[in-house]
């Protein structure tokens, strides 16, 4: 199947209605009970984040702190 038609008309709907598709297919797809498997750099990266944690805890950031974070430079754009 050539998606292009689809896409073509999906993209000239409104930003909300494309993402609630995406969405709304990410969920069917998942629920075949497919799982996306992992990078080998993600997966190395992650590891790497963890052992940094672990060789210096106190590094780590409340969720709160996240939060705020976000919220600061989401709005700096």
């Amino acid at each position: 199947m050539d998606p292009t038609p689809t896409l073509q008309t999906v993209g000239s709907w409104p930003v909300a209605d494309q993402l609630s598709l995406v969405f709304r297919l990410w969920d069917q797809i998942l629920d075949t009970g497919w799982q996306p498997s992992p990078d080998p750099a993600l997966l190395a990266e992650l590891d790497r984040r963890l052992a940094a944690h672990a060789a210096d805890p106190s590094r780590a950031l409340t969720r709160d702190q996240v939060v705020d974070h976000v919220r600061r430079n989401r709005y700096c754009m």
